[in-house]
């Protein structure tokens, strides 16, 4: 197993980082909450995973666009603009005012005028964005360790989506609750949700949960879960779901926050951590649809085989072929 495709988090700098980049990437979605034409459960304002880190996309400007971009390798913010002008600010230790500062002097100097409410959301304590002095800890290390595993994390979330014909989201990171997700819709209507998100206006959740969903995802953990984990959940939650049996055997519902998880570390212990995050994916779900009776004969393409992905594939390979006296066996067929 290749370590730099599935890294080691665990840092004492880990959940420092992990906030910092969280109220920072606020900042950032909130600019996108502002320009962005509404689509279903938000998922205009969602950043992606890309080469370097996490971006927006494009953002609608005037007659132009830009975009934003964590670049978690050389550790800065890039906004660049489709005019071909760019600004950039260090990602750093230091204050979360300091940055926001920086950021909308940048968005100003590319001829950018946007207005947030610098509150930010889904985290228990009140924090204004725009004035919070606190000075806090940014580990350039951890921050391009967690890129790699949103990256390794963002593969498998892919190759579980595409095995899905119903109506399914992009795998997307949303910035409020700082984690990596994909979900699946039965095409029913669900109760409305009650909301309750801290900071969080209750039609937010309303919108993002007016549907059935089985949904999956990955995040750096919180105060209720301390560590890097795999998650999976049923809206609403079928009756038997939480003793349903899932794979693999790390795997647990957790009372406390209403979902299964899988630790991080399990997963990149294990000989092939691809397999063990498609074999959570896959049973999860259907213990979410068959005991909420989804039509899957309908709604599914096939169940996506829990098999080693290329890159460890690759990885496997190199292996073989870079000790001495060892060859790479011919292909079967490649001489035909």
């Amino acid at each position: 197993m290749d370590t730099r495709v599935w890294p080691n988090l665990e840092a004492p700098s880990a959940a420092a980082t992990s906030s910092m980049l969280q109220l920072l990437s606020q900042i950032v979605g909130k600019t996108t909450l502002a320009l962005a034409p509404m689509v279903n459960h938000w998922w205009q304002v969602t950043l992606r995973v890309s080469a370097r880190g996490l971006t927006t996309g494009a953002i609608p400007y005037g007659t132009g666009e830009f975009d934003v971009e964590f670049d978690l390798i050389a550790h800065e913010v890039v906004i660049r603009t489709s005019a071909g002008t760019s600004e950039r600010i260090p990602l750093a230790s230091g204050t979360v005012a300091a940055f926001h500062q920086h950021y909308f002097s940048a968005l100003r100097r590319l001829g950018i005028e946007v207005t947030i409410r610098p509150l930010a959301v889904e985290i228990p304590e009140t924090i204004w964005l725009d004035s919070d002095t606190t000075h806090r800890e940014y580990d350039p290390d951890w921050a391009n360790r967690f890129l790699l595993a949103l990256q390794a994390a963002e593969r498998a979330f892919s190759e579980f989506r595409g095995g899905f014909l119903g109506k399914v989201s992009p795998v997307q990171f949303f910035w409020g609750s700082f984690d990596l997700a994909v979900t699946r819709f039965s095409g029913r209507a669900a109760p409305t949700h009650p909301g309750g998100a801290p900071h969080c206006p209750d039609y937010v959740m309303i919108e993002a949960y007016s549907q059935e969903v089985s949904s999956a995802g990955f995040w750096a953990g919180d105060a209720r879960f301390p560590e890097p984990a795999f998650y999976s959940y049923a809206y609403p939650e079928p009756e038997g779901f939480r003793s349903a049996r899932v794979e693999p055997d790390d795997a647990r519902y957790l009372q406390a926050l209403g979902e299964f998880v899988l630790p991080y570390a399990a997963v990149r212990s294990a000989r092939s951590p691809q397999r063990e995050v498609l074999a959570f994916l896959n049973t999860t779900y259907e213990a979410a649809a068959e005991l909420a009776g989804w039509d899957r004969a309908t709604l599914e393409i096939a169940k996506v085989a829990s098999a080693p992905k290329p890159v460890e594939e690759a990885h496997d390979r190199n292996l073989r072929t870079s000790q001495p006296g060892r060859r790479a066996p011919a292909r079967r067929g490649a001489e035909q």
